[in-house]
Parts: C-alpha cells; structure tokens; sequence
C-alpha cells in the first residue's frame, strides 16, 4: 500500500485523464479487437493463439480472485482514495489484476508473432503502462499486478511453441482447445458446487460466476465454429487493406449488436448465466463461422481495383 500511496500522492486531473485512457487497453473490447482483427485479417493459426492465452489466462485469473478473495486497496485502507472514473471498471477481487492479465498475454502474443520493431516496442509499452495505470488509478497493488505480468507472459511463451507446431500437426491446436474447454468447465464447477465462506462478497462471487458462463459460452463457440470452418468454410484472411478495414469495422458492429441485443430477449425466456453463456456463445459463433462467409466477397472487391 506505500507505493500506491505515494502515486495518489502526486495524482493531477490531467494525468488522470492519461492513465484512464491507457487502462482501457487492458479491458476486454480491446482484446476482443484485437484478436478478431489477427483472427479476420492477419493469420487464422495466430488468432487462435492470441485467443487461446486470454481464455486460460481469464480462467486462472478468475480463480485466483476467488480463492484468495483480497480485496480491493480502498476496502483494505479506507483512507485510501481511487481515482472515480476508474471504478466501473473494478469489478471483482482485487488478486489479481484481470486488466493485466489481458494486456500482457495479448502483447506478448503479438510481439512473438512479429519481428517489426514498431509493433514489438508498442507492445513493450502498453505492457508496462496499463499495469502502472491499475496501480496509479488505485485498483490494484503492486502484487496484483505483479502476479498477473508473470503469468501472463508464462501463458504465452508456454503456447507459441505448440501453436507454431500446428501447421504440420493440426491435433496439437484441438487439443489446446479442448483443454481450456476442460479448464473453462472445472472452474464453472468451482464457483458452482464450491462451499465459499458465509463472508464471501455477494457481489465478487456473481462477477465470478457471470465470468464463468461467459468463458464457457466463448469457448464452446470457438469450437464449434472451428469444427465448421475445418470442414466446410475454409476462410481466408487475404484482402487489400482497405477491403480489411470495412470487413474489420463492420464485422464489430455487427458482434457488439449480437452482444448488445440479445441481452433482455435472452434474460426473458432464461436464467441469467445461461443466458450469458448463451449470448456470448452466439458472439464467437458469428465471428468464427457466419462473418467469415463474406471474406470471399472482400477479397474479390480488392482484386477489382
């Protein structure tokens, strides 16, 4: 807590403003950006990857926060101020830091799949910067950063050697899959059938709980999905760029409407986590299997220049 003292100690409104820029890089648009634009535009195999390190990593995270059930720095230290604009967005168990978790699995990722050097030195600095930012806006501590930065990086050097491995052996990326579905599961259980203390936060155990039937909706749609793309689509990620752009924009409003949506007709005829899991189901779906059917028409609109 010293050291976050010392940042709210020399907190200005205008760098304020800064670090809540910054920590939205770690939130989860962001990543679903991201990985669709690799996953759409860049490489179907790096995609997977990039998605495969923030499912497991989302997982693990999760379970921590439940586990350990620290709180946050301003429950732990009543004196202590966060910065307002920033609790939104601090949700859950203050270890540890799910923002971390996303921003340095996805960075690393991106900096493996690279070798330009623009790319590997902004992924460097967003790597350091939205940790700083959780702790300079006083959602986290330096442990529940700190953790989340190692295994983060853990994660995604653990997987590139077996996602690259999947060219020649295609088994070794379905069994990465079906691995984080067990993963997915396992914590689903937990959450579910665990007998947490009377104490526990009400509220930190259904952001929990609500984590687990999103991950679990994610993770059986992106099977699914590949299973068709396998056997019938076969999508190709090749376009002229700005063909890329409209399909990348488009394909994004197209997912947060699915998102958006389906919400309170799904809440309407189901209970609240299935619904979830459900609706984000849906989401990947559409991204893995149903937006990809336009690709070829993209291409072609390229070509004809």
């Amino acid at each position: 807590m010293d050291f976050l003292r010392l940042l709210e100690s020399i907190r200005t409104p205008v760098i304020s403003v800064i670090m809540s820029l910054i920590t939205y890089c770690g939130a989860e648009i962001f990543f679903m950006v991201l990985a669709i634009t690799v996953f759409w535009c860049i490489s179907k195999r790096d995609g997977y990857y990039i998605l495969l390190v923030g499912f497991l990593g989302t997982v693990c995270n999760q379970f921590l926060k439940l586990w350990f059930r620290i709180p946050r720095p301003w429950v732990l230290d009543p004196d202590f101020t966060i910065v307002e604009s920033a609790r939104a967005g601090a949700t859950g168990y203050s270890f540890p830091s799910g923002h971390t978790q996303n921003i340095v699995g996805t960075m690393t990722c991106i900096s493996l799949m690279t070798k330009r050097k623009g790319v590997r030195i902004t992924a460097i600095a967003l790597m350091l910067l939205v940790p700083f930012s959780r702790m300079y806006l006083g959602c986290h501590t330096p442990l529940d950063v700190g953790v989340s930065f190692i295994l983060a990086l853990a994660l995604a050097f653990a997987l590139r050697p077996a996602i690259l491995a999947s060219e020649q052996k295609p088994c070794l990326l379905w069994y990465f899959l079906f691995l984080s579905l067990l993963i997915s599961v396992a914590y689903w259980a937990f959450v579910t059938f665990y007998e947490f203390p009377a104490d526990i936060d009400a509220q930190n155990l259904y952001e929990g709980t609500k984590n687990a039937s999103t991950l679990l909706g994610c993770l059986v749609g992106l099977i699914v999905a590949k299973v068709l793309d396998d056997r019938y689509i076969h999508f190709q990620v090749k376009a002229v760029w700005w063909a890329q752009v409209i399909k990348v924009v488009l394909g994004l409003i197209l997912i947060i409407a699915v998102r958006a949506g389906l919400k309170a007709p799904l809440l309407a005829i189901m209970p609240e986590f299935p619904a979830t899991a459900l609706r984000y189901f849906l989401m990947v779906f559409f991204a893995g299997a149903v937006w990809p059917l336009t690709f070829p028409w993209f291409a072609r609109i390229g070509n004809k220049e």
